[in-house]
């Protein structure tokens, strides 16, 4: 789990149930310390529109749900229940799910807190990229709610545990107390500490973390935009991120033989910007015998799993395919790609002229004509333009079949000669078009033939594409886990860089993924906040759109299919139990914490008493899969 801010150190039950109630949908869920035996947790869950709260052991020596299963850690634990749907059911049958986490905003919006970060990953990335004196704050995985400082020492790192003690102050296990994590650290980047070995532990400078809750983008933008302006000493903010981020390219020095080779070379469009041999898109049916014959220069782009892209793993979510603009003699080669891939919308983010250079060859013919290129010949049906991008419709068929297709050309003219969009609105309503139309072909089309990857092109094939691409690709991993998931920015652009070179050219094109970004947040969380306040008064607003510039007349409204979460009902009052359940004396049933509509009470085996039963606000069995089927039943 690449996360742990679904764990509230500091909620009550109550205030649990709210937040639950206020933010999440059900099958949402947090895990907090518990308010009735001091060093258990509680697991709180909204589900049927009201939250059960669900009660965990610690031992001392593992973690469980008073039976069943045992983990090592609290991360482990609720990993488990998430990844076996199924697995969490009431005694009656129903399951509980834990689909959604809902997370607490950090201790700090300080760059050097990187959450959830074991120690193994913290000591990897400090000696990989660090400095002696290097340093990071991280969340304690043996202890939740405390916090472990992280520095580099020469050649080893040292972890320091920083507690959060009960008035929510923060010490390093005595001493002075601090009300903030900000104040300890400033604190001693001015008095280092000393080890029991006598080695004194600086603090010089931060490690910063990139990876943030997507709800928080706000205040790391805010940040980032302070650290860049006038009143900071030296570059820092947007511009340390990206620098760190064309440091990391020497680690993609992967091969671009193919586009090296003599009868290649006159194929690409700038003599040094070549596709990666691993994951080039090669053209077939083509004659064996024409050296270079099956060469373009394009590459396939993916979100990669548990960064695939350096290990060669599975894809999820989009695909893509990032391109050139088309000299002329590639031309054919370009739509036998189209063909071949089955690529049904096109994207192209560049004039054809910029600066009075040709960025791009002509690919398509006049409306209403027809032009064979090479063993294709396409059909321009219809144009039209709004004032940020023209829209053609293409009939394409291919010199030995019947079969026709259609495939929709989405050019996007308001990118400025110089620099990026003022308004990332443009951008995001134009790519809401485009993946609107990719969802209707999904649709429309046969099962046996669905679709083919998204080609994206500008000139190079890199830095407005790569933009394109990658907001599309945190926007499609905000669509699919909700605006409490973890975005990473700059390792989204590395891992994409490591599929084609240089993808997000410029500083500029960097900041501008993060203010497109955050604008999409905004406008959805408004649109949120207008649909639950639209249930009090009986209306639906479905208009809302990206505002901060005229978008002509395209009409476009944040569709159903932009909606991140089922519509959350009313927010909903709940009523805590004026009772506290007791141990049972023989079933082992969890203690529950007093503050709760539901409690979640597991029995590993053997029966409740009745007096138990009677105190039960609702009773759950854990089931577990063994090879003779459920253990628990």
């Amino acid at each position: 789990m690449s996360s742990r801010r679904w764990f509230w150190p500091t909620i009550s039950g109550i205030d649990a149930e709210r937040v639950l109630m206020e933010r999440g949908v059900d099958c949402s869920f947090l895990a907090r310390p518990s308010s009735s035996v001091p060093g258990d947790f509680t697991l709180s869950v909204r589900r049927n529109g009201e939250v059960t709260h669900i009660k965990i052991q610690n031992s001392g020596d593992f973690y469980d749900l008073y039976g069943g299963e045992k983990f090592a850690t609290l991360s482990e634990l609720v990993q488990y229940y998430m990844e076996k749907q199924g697995q969490l059911k009431e005694k009656h049958g129903d399951v509980i799910e834990l689909k959604y986490p809902l997370n607490c905003d950090g201790p700090t919006t300080e760059r050097w807190f990187h959450g959830h970060l074991s120690g193994r990953d913290a000591e990897k990335l400090i000696l990989d990229r660090g400095k002696n004196g290097s340093f990071l704050v991280r969340e304690s995985q043996s202890k939740p709610g405390d916090f472990v400082l992280s520095v580099r020492t020469d050649d080893k790192v040292t972890h320091v545990m920083i507690r959060c003690t009960p008035d929510n102050k923060y010490d390093v296990g005595g001493g002075e107390k601090f009300n903030t994590l900000a104040e300890l650290i400033e604190h001693y980047k001015k008095n280092p500490m000393v080890e029991t070995s006598g080695t004194v532990v600086h603090l010089k400078q931060p490690f910063n973390a990139t990876r943030i809750n997507a709800s928080g983008i706000h205040s790391r933008v805010k940040q980032l935009q302070s650290e860049n302006g006038p009143n900071s000493f030296g570059k820092a903010g947007f511009w340390e991120e990206f620098e760190s981020l064309q440091q990391q390219e020497f680690k993609h020095l992967y091969s671009r033989n193919e586009g090296s080779k003599p009868e290649n070379r006159n194929k690409n469009r700038y003599k040094n910007i070549l596709p990666f041999d691993d994951t080039r898109v090669k053209l077939k049916n083509v004659d064996a015998s024409v050296a270079g014959a099956d060469y373009i220069n394009a590459n396939y782009i993916s979100w990669k799993t548990d960064d695939a892209s350096e290990t060669g793993g599975e894809s999820v979510g989009k695909v893509y395919i990032a391109t050139q603009g088309c000299l002329p003699s590639t031309v054919p080669d370009f739509w036998q790609m189209v063909w071949q891939e089955n690529c049904r919308v096109i994207v192209m983010t560049t004039k054809e002229t910029e600066r009075l250079k040709n960025k791009c060859a002509r690919y398509w013919p006049d409306p209403g004509e027809s032009k064979e290129y090479g063993q294709v010949v396409v059909r321009n049906l219809v144009e039209s333009s709004t004032p940020h991008y023209t829209l053609r419709e293409f009939l394409v068929t291919m010199e030995g079949s019947d079969e026709e297709r259609k495939a929709f050309h989405y050019h996007f003219t308001a990118w400025p000669d110089h620099g990026v969009p003022s308004d990332p609105g443009c951008v995001l309503n134009f790519l809401h078009e485009v993946n609107k139309r990719q969802d209707e072909l999904q649709r429309e089309l046969p099962n046996n033939q669905p679709p083919g990857a998204i080609l994206v092109h500008c000139s190079a094939g890199i830095g407005r594409t790569g933009t394109f691409i990658v907001i599309d690709m945190i926007l499609d991993q905000l669509k699919r886990y909700g605006l409490d998931c973890e975005i990473d920015i700059q390792r989204t652009i590395q891992m994409v860089r490591s599929q084609r070179s240089g993808m997000v050219q410029t500083e500029a094109q960097y900041k501008f993924v993060y203010l497109a970004v955050q604008h999409h947040i905004e406008t959805i969380t408004e649109r949120i906040k207008a649909e639950q306040k639209s249930l009090q008064s009986g209306r639906e607003y479905t208009n809302i759109r990206y505002s901060g510039s005229d978008i002509g007349n395209l009409g476009t409204t944040l569709s159903s299919t932009m909606t991140l979460f089922p519509q959350s009902p009313t927010p909903v009052v709940l009523r805590p139990d004026a009772k506290k359940p007791q141990r049972a004396a023989a079933g082992g049933f969890g203690q529950t914490d007093s503050l709760r509509k539901h409690s979640g009470q597991f029995w590993p085996g053997a029966p409740a008493t009745a007096a138990a039963s009677k105190n039960m606000t609702a009773e759950f069995l854990l089931v577990r899969q063994a090879q003779t089927g459920p253990s628990y039943m």
